[in-house]
C-alpha cells in the first residue's frame, strides 16, 4: 500500500495522474504489484488506456519516478471507506471514577458496584475514590479492605492496576477493563443486535 508523498503545511497533496505526469519515463508497477520496469511515458500511458486503469505517480521523488496502473477513482473510494471506518472504530479507554464513603450501606455499595462493572465492561478504567471524614483518617486499614471487596467482586471484569493508596483524605484505587475498549464496544455492539433480532421477527416459532 502506498500514500502520495508530497505534504505541505501539514496537508497531503494529491498524486499526479495520467496526463499531468511530466517525466520522459517511469518505474512502472502493475496492477497487481508487478515490477514492469522503466518504460518510457507515453507506453506507460498506452499501457494504461488499455488496460482501462489510471497511471498513478506514486514515488515521484525516486529517478525515475514509480508510476503504478490502477482505479484511482476505486482506490481513492476505498480509502475513504476505510478511514471512515477507523475512525468510527476508534476508541480511546477512558478513566472514570466513582466515590464511596467508607460506612456505604449494603444497596449503595451494590450500586455503586453496578457502575463500575459498566465501565468495565465497556472497556474503560475506574478510579475508586474513598473519602475518609473526621475520625475515619485515622482508619485507613478499612478502606483498604472495602477497596479489596470491591476488587474481589468485580474480579470478573477488571484488574486491580493501582493497588489502594492514601492521598490526604482519600485513598484511591485503579482498575482497569479486562477486554480493549473497540473489543468491549464490539461485544456489546452484538448484544443489542441479538436482542434486536426477537424484536424484529415476533411471531416466529422455534
Amino acid at each position: 500500500m502506498w500514500t502520495p508523498a508530497s505534504e505541505e503545511n501539514g496537508t497531503i497533496s494529491e498524486p499526479r495522474i495520467n496526463d499531468r505526469i511530466r517525466v520522459p519515463e517511469v518505474r512502472l508497477v502493475g496492477p497487481s504489484g508487478e515490477q514492469v520496469g522503466v518504460v518510457r511515458l507515453e507506453d506507460a500511458l498506452r499501457l494504461a488506456a488499455e488496460a482501462d486503469l489510471d497511471l498513478v505517480e506514486v514515488a515521484p521523488d525516486a529517478r525515475p519516478p514509480v508510476c503504478k496502473l490502477m482505479d484511482y477513482g476505486k482506490y481513492k473510494y476505498e480509502s475513504a471507506m476505510k478511514a471512515r471506518d477507523a475512525r468510527r472504530n476508534q476508541a480511546s479507554t477512558q478513566l472514570k471514577e466513582i466515590r464511596f464513603r467508607l460506612k456505604i450501606d449494603k444497596h449503595d455499595f451494590e450500586t455503586k458496584k453496578g457502575h463500575v462493572i459498566r465501565f468495565l465492561e465497556g472497556g474503560d478504567k475506574v478510579k475508586v475514590m474513598i473519602m475518609f471524614r473526621g475520625r475515619e483518617q485515622s482508619r485507613p486499614e478499612m478502606g483498604i479492605r472495602l477497596l479489596e471487596r470491591l476488587a474481589t467482586e468485580v474480579a470478573e471484569f477488571g484488574v486491580v492496576e493501582s493497588q489502594p493508596r492514601l492521598d490526604g483524605r482519600n485513598m484511591t484505587m485503579v482498575i482497569g477493563p479486562l477486554k480493549k475498549k473497540i473489543q468491549a464496544k464490539s461485544e456489546q455492539r452484538r448484544r443489542r443486535e441479538a436482542e434486536r433480532a426477537p424484536a424484529e421477527n415476533p411471531g416466529k416459532d422455534t
